[in-house]
């Protein structure tokens, strides 16, 4: 039951782009086409999940023990940008459509603050590595649900004729600001 639980807060109730604001920029940036919200969300999710597996054990069974703890951020931000590069060259050698329509984004998953943000937070709530990993996941596909919504109304608004001063950034600024007010409809759906 804690699993489910864990799962629905990380994906709606804690949205880490609508209640934390994390992963704003590839948020915005890949938000135009729902083909690559998907690919980015999913890569995403990957990163996510493997960088939590990696951090965990990490964090547990190397910094705690030795009193290095305090060069956490600094081996997590190197764990996620490794794993980055290895997504990278996946897509680049299996998936080239995606790895070309993600094009700058792709690296920005690198300083993707909900990736460091996931890796940290589990930490600090003292989560086993199951709950972690399933925390992630939720996490993610949060993060990919946030995208796909967003790229969904961006792209019927590319036919819509807004008055000037809310064309762009602004317009976008707002939805998301929506968005993030539609969401906190799911605060009482659980309390983790």
């Amino acid at each position: 039951m804690i699993f489910i639980l864990i799962f629905i807060s990380a994906a709606l109730v804690n949205n880490f782009v609508f209640s934390r604001f994390l992963g704003i920029c590839p948020f915005l940036g890949v938000s135009k086409k729902i083909d690559s919200a998907i690919g980015m969300g999913l890569a995403v999710i990957f990163v996510m999940v493997l960088s939590v597996s990696v951090t965990w054990p990490l964090q547990n069974y190397v910094l705690n023990p030795l009193g290095i703890s305090y060069l956490q951020t600094i081996t997590f931000i190197l764990v996620i940008a490794s794993l980055v590069q290895l997504v990278e060259m996946i897509l680049k050698k299996n998936v080239p459509a995606l790895y070309h329509s993600l094009g700058i984004y792709l690296p920005l998953i690198t300083t993707n603050c909900a990736i460091l943000g996931i890796a940290i937070d589990s930490i600090l709530k003292k989560y086993s590595l199951a709950v972690s990993l399933v925390y992630a996941l939720g996490a993610g596909i949060g993060f990919t649900l946030a995208l796909v919504i967003m790229a969904g109304i961006r792209e019927r608004l590319e036919t819509a004729d807004p008055p000037a001063p809310f064309r762009g950034t602004p317009l976008n600024l707002i939805l998301a600001s929506l968005l993030s007010m539609a969401f906190m409809g799911f605060s009482a759906l659980v309390n983790v």
